[in-house]
């Protein structure tokens, strides 16, 4: 079959995976593994995606980190950072261990304890502020502590990403020497990643204003070329570089997305003051349609067609993954709930909210399994299994608790 007639099946199950998604309340990341599972072990989809395939669902995941970065405002999450360090601490501690000392006993390897624990470490921020916003509750306390946190999750998961990676797959020694390779690697990263974020894209504001012929330049002027007809491909270029940068640092491509959407400032999109259009807004929109819409979800359907149906294999794990979901519940519910009373000074309707509202695993979680088993067979069919099925059941606990919570938080809403 052409790789463009591959395209065309996927996408028509994007349209799909996307109405089930609307109709159930479900977060629609699990309905495209849901299709990509489906189309694999009927037939219509191959086993062995081809590389036109792989790259574009590369791509994918790379726009989706990055527009989830760019959707962020940095300052307002940093004002945020003080009242919701417990829970992004907490939150976040607790499912990790569980997650590896549930791996370590069952398992018995070192590396995929590790990446059982980082799966289920970073919050899906999206599924649960739909979540939340289907409800009428996306402006109260519980939803900017979650917000915050989650994203505090997600850049400390990144990071180890970053650092795991390498060492998980051979290219560092786990020898101190090697893990402190790793840790120069991503220090040296990051805080190139902040030189741009902090001086090179405001050069001619900033201390770089003094630099000839850098001066002269800034990322607002490159971004207002032919009046912002070239807007959104300069971002894409960037977040494209970005992550190119961070693969030569022998990290993953989603790492330097992310990053690089973090640094985008809106201020970098005031211009043409006298056109009606709010380039800004519209730049959101446009990226975040071509993340979420048409490109980002072929990355989550060809990750489904990784789930070859085995009943055999599906009643084997079965007991893990009622185990883990169990452990992870309970756990992730108490550790984020007690930290926004004890450490936030959350009221407790607004408490168990968050502890609800952190449960979701979306995004990062499955670009931890794509890199962990697509790419580098470090854990096996068994724990890729389990913790998909995990996943699954948690993202369908988040509207659920929601929805049942709601009635405590109405005098918030």
């Amino acid at each position: 079959m052409h790789d463009i007639a591959l395209l065309a099946i996927i996408w028509t199950s994007v349209f799909a995976a996307s109405y089930l998604a609307h109709k159930t309340r479900l977060t629609p990341v699990l309905w495209y593994l849901s299709c990509g599972a489906l189309l694999v072990n009927v037939g219509i989809l191959p086993q062995v995606m081809p590389v036109f395939i792989v790259d574009f669902a590369e791509l994918g995941i790379i726009i989706i980190m990055f527009a989830l970065g760019f959707e962020e405002n940095t300052s307002h999450f940093i004002k945020g950072i003080k009242r919701s360090w417990g829970i992004a601490l907490f939150g976040a501690l607790a499912p990790f261990s569980i997650g590896y000392l549930f791996a370590d006993i069952v398992w018995r390897d070192t590396n995929t304890s590790l990446f059982v624990g980082l799966a289920m470490t970073a919050t899906a921020v999206s599924l649960t502020m739909v979540s939340l916003k289907s409800e009428g509750l996306n402006n109260t306390p519980a939803a900017t502590g979650i917000m915050t946190s989650a994203v505090l999750d997600d850049i400390a998961s990144l990071a180890l990403v970053a650092i795991l990676v390498p060492t998980a797959i051979g290219k560092t020694g786990v020898s101190s020497f090697g893990i402190l390779l790793v840790f120069g690697k991503a220090t040296a990263f990051f805080v190139i990643v902040t030189f741009m974020g902090a001086w090179l894209f405001p050069a001619s504001n900033g201390l770089a204003a003094k630099i000839p012929f850098l001066g002269q330049l800034n990322l607002c002027s490159v971004l207002s070329m032919a009046k912002g007809e070239y807007t959104v491909l300069a971002l894409l270029l960037i977040a494209v570089l970005v992550s190119l940068l961070a693969h030569e640092f022998g990290f993953h491509p989603a790492v330097g997305a992310y990053m690089a959407g973090l640094i985008i400032k809106k201020e970098y999109f005031d211009f043409n003051q006298n056109d009606e259009r709010d380039h800004y807004k519209h730049a959101r929109e446009v990226i975040d349609n071509v993340a979420f819409s048409w490109i980002g979800p072929v990355f989550f359907v060809a990750l489904g067609t990784k789930l070859i149906f085995d009943a055999t294999l599906f009643i084997s794990v079965l007991p893990y993954v009622i185990i883990l979901f169990i452990g992870l519940f309970v756990g992730q519910v108490l550790s984020a709930a007690l930290a926004a009373r004890y450490t936030g000074d959350f009221d407790w309707p607004s408490s168990w909210m968050i502890g609800f509202g952190m449960l979701g695993r979306a995004e990062l979680a499955f670009v931890v399994l794509d890199i962990a088993y697509v790419q580098h067979n470090i854990i096996s069919i068994e724990v890729f299994y389990t913790l998909i099925l995990v996943a699954f059941l948690l993202n369908l606990s988040v509207p659920l608790c929601i929805h049942w919570h709601k009635k405590n938080l109405k005098f918030e809403s």
